[in-house]
């Protein structure tokens, strides 16, 4: 099998948040702790920052090419530039803000079929985790709470059931999912991780309805099939495995992020050669294109 190798290397704290953009043909993700934001191009193989800011827990597209940013105390942000000449010069508008969450920060999202983006935050001391689902109207839901670290989601390739992480849990759950409410019902487990493989952390779903999921802590990445069989584990040189997603031009390229960056050259801290870098991988199975956001501003 063909093993990872690195794309960029930023020494990232925890990068996270993978994301292909097709109109750009390039690959976007976040240092989250860092609040930096970074892009990669594979047709020149070069990569850069582009923002430094607030954290970015959260990153659609949507359907002109622009991002939305899912940041922290609650912040839901546009950035209506992506013009590689423009990034930097670019506007970082506020379209929503959740009260409640002031004191925390989103931690991933997902687009669903209809442009409605869920998105999680983290618990703090005051409150527990939620999930959130945000309309195309703007319109703001909580759907879920009394979790800890919402992480990686993804849809079965016939839009009537949705998977959600929660990492401190060790679950991966699923849900019935209605695409016309985009309500979600019936949770129940789908894969509870071992307690000493680490914990999963983003994920996405591949061509073929199969789950992969990243083991932060677990040094791998997994693949499972839609009924929950382990048959494929990927190994990194990074303890911390934290996202994937697919992308290139026909979505055989997996994107790989990891974390534990600022501390891999401390001797003892066993974090890996390869940790806070981005990966590349392509063992021929393909993906699918993540859902675009909708959301009118």
């Amino acid at each position: 099998m063909k093993m990872p190798t690195i794309i960029a290397d930023y020494q990232c704290h925890n990068a996270e948040v993978p994301i292909w953009h097709s109109m750009e043909q390039c690959l976007y993700w976040a240092d989250i702790p860092t609040g930096r934001m970074f892009r990669y191009y594979p047709t020149t193989d070069s990569h850069e920052q582009i923002y430094q800011g607030e954290p970015i827990g959260g990153i659609t597209i949507q359907t002109d090419g622009a991002l939305l940013l899912f940041m922290n105390k609650g912040a839901i942000m546009l950035r209506i530039a992506t013009a590689s000449a423009t990034w930097q010069a670019g506007q970082l508008i506020e379209i929503a803000n959740i009260p409640a969450e002031t004191d925390s920060r989103f931690n991933d999202c997902i687009a669903d079929p209809c442009g409605r983006v869920f998105t999680g935050t983290i618990s703090t001391s005051n409150h527990p985790g939620s999930l959130y689902r945000l309309d195309t109207d703007g319109t703001i839901t909580k759907v879920l709470t009394g979790l800890e670290i919402p992480n990686g989601m993804g849809f079965t390739p016939d839009r009537k059931q949705m998977y959600f992480t929660d990492s401190p849990q060790r679950k991966i759950y699923i849900f019935d999912y209605d695409q016309t409410t985009g309500n979600l019902s019936n949770q129940r487990v789908f894969i509870t991780t071992p307690e000493n493989e680490g914990v999963p952390d983003g994920m996405t779903v591949d061509a073929e309805g199969c789950i992969w999921s990243a083991r932060w802590d677990g040094g791998h990445l997994f693949r499972y099939t839609p009924d929950g069989k382990e048959v494929l584990r990927i190994p990194f040189p990074a303890k911390k495995v934290s996202c994937v997603t697919f992308g290139g031009a026909d979505y055989t390229d997996m994107y790989v992020t990891t974390a534990g960056g600022d501390k891999r050259e401390v001797e003892g801290s066993g974090e890996g050669s390869g940790a806070g870098a981005v990966f590349r991988l392509n063992i021929g199975i393909q993906g699918v294109p993540e859902f675009m956001s909708k959301v009118q501003v």
